[in-house]
């Protein structure tokens, strides 16, 4: 067979004839990477699945029930949807040291302890290595089968030869194909790759878990096909630093996506947080100017976190924009409502934002709680410890109905909080469900009638 060589670029997977030093599909500069021999020689038939290649009419196919399998971590069945789903592909992505094979160890321990054949692929560590970790997370099982391979031909032998209900792939990199001449990592060894091991899991009922590397600006390494072939994307958040860490559902085609599963890092793996909102709020500081609680929503989750804005006087002639946690455009647009509508002389004030805990928001609902955050750092004045603040505002300064508010109330109810300001058009229908519950509902329809109400205390 000729050998041709072709530019490949690594992020999205577009090949050209030549070298260019900016990828025409993706825009990514020194992406192209020259491969040879791309095209794999012959593809293995036995894993073709023949039941659909046939037209069928909508209406003549069966749908079986939808069979989950738990694995006794609640954090990681709720960001799946209630379990793991028979055939399905899921995959896993996070910084080095986060916690992702020590997650899928555990799981594996779990689901081994009830009597499911699981195979763990370690393609970057040794059996022994894998045993020592196993053995200080107390994950060892029966029917737990590890062996350390690159080679994805001998690996689908071993899973035939194994055949077990749940695979673990450690990692999706490092693998390679023979058919394929260019280096493991690269866009066509991991695009074959993935989807060998889809169409496997797809054709025998295998749940499979892929380990993903990302970069340094934190999207999984590779190109984005990757993304697409699996059923399921779940990214891995926090530092490494911290004790705590962040399960973030990006795509799910058996549940809801935007989930989130919160872990605490210990010597002995991960543990779930039953009270995620508990945790983000232990160490918030009393008495202090620019805090605010908000009550946002992760998916089906309910989650009170901390606002933190610090207002200063610049020393230079421009100030000072940063946050963490929100977007940085949303939080320099709520700057100018407060500056238009609220007359608040920020134009020469430092302004620095934070979600307290790690957590990143990206719904409108949190927009009055920085609002509020940023008016009592620059107003000095602490806002009350049992106010919850929620909404969305809009450029008039007007205050927008979120969804799901009954859920936010709940939250706060459950944690002692003694009064929620919301929007007013929220108000209409949960005034008399919380009447006796003991918490104060406060509709708010501006950006000032809600300052002139939490700071009048």
């Amino acid at each position: 067979m000729k050998t041709k060589a072709v530019f490949v670029c690594q992020e999205c997977g577009h090949t050209s004839a030549k070298w260019l030093g900016k990828c025409p599909e993706c825009n990514n500069w020194n992406s192209l990477v020259e491969e040879f021999n791309t095209t794999v020689k012959s593809r293995d038939r036995g894993f073709r699945l023949e039941a659909l290649s046939k037209p069928k009419r909508l209406l003549d196919i069966t749908v079986k029930n939808e069979v989950r399998t738990t694995t006794d971590i609640q954090e990681l069945d709720h960001v799946l949807g209630g379990g793991i789903v028979e055939g399905s592909v899921v995959l896993v992505g996070g910084a080095p040291g986060i916690g992702k094979s020590t997650l899928l160890l555990q799981v594996c321990s779990a689901l081994s302890q009830k009597g499911k054949k699981v195979l763990y692929i370690s393609a970057e560590e040794s059996g022994q290595q894998t045993k020592l970790r196993a053995e200080r997370l107390g994950a060892v099982g029966s029917e737990l089968y590890i062996v350390s391979e690159t080679n994805l031909d001998v690996i689908l032998g071993h899973i035939k030869k194994v055949s077990p209900d749940i695979v673990v792939i450690d990692s999706i990199q490092v693998l390679y194909l023979d058919d394929i001449s260019s280096a493991a990592g690269s866009v066509s060894q991991v695009r074959e790759c993935a989807g060998k091991l889809t169409i496997l899991a797809k054709h025998s009922g295998i749940s499979v878990f892929l380990v993903g590397h990302v970069t340094k600006e934190g999207s999984l390494a590779g190109p984005r096909v990757l993304e697409h072939l699996v059923d399921c994307v779940l990214y891995f958040e926090g530092e490494s630093q911290t004790s705590f860490r962040i399960l973030r559902a990006i795509k799910n085609r058996f549940g809801s996506t935007n989930e989130i599963g919160i872990f605490e890092m210990t010597a002995s793996g991960l543990l779930d947080v039953e009270n995620p909102s508990q945790m983000f709020l232990t160490e918030r500081p009393e008495q202090t100017s620019g805090s605010a609680v908000t009550a946002t929503m992760e998916g089906t989750r309910p989650l009170l976190v901390e606002i933190q804005a610090l207002v200063s006087q610049t020393s230079f002639g421009l100030p000072r924009r940063r946050t963490t946690g929100i977007d940085f455009n949303r939080a320099t647009l709520l700057t100018a409502v407060l500056e238009k509508r609220a007359h608040l002389a920020l134009q020469n004030q430092d302004i620095f934002i934070n979600v307290a805990g790690g957590v990143k928001i990206v719904e409108p609902a949190a927009d009055l709680a920085v609002i509020c955050a940023i008016a009592s750092g620059f107003r000095e004045k602490d806002i009350s410890s049992g106010d919850v603040v929620f909404g969305e505002v809009g450029l008039g300064g007007e205050i927008r109905a979120v969804a799901q508010a009954h859920l936010r109330i709940n939250e706060a109810k459950k944690l002692g909080f003694k009064r929620v300001i919301l929007p007013k058009n929220n108000l209409n229908n949960l005034e008399e469900k919380f009447k006796k519950s003991g918490i104060t509902l406060i509709g708010v329809s501006t950006v000032k009638e809600a300052l002139d109400i939490i700071f009048d205390n």
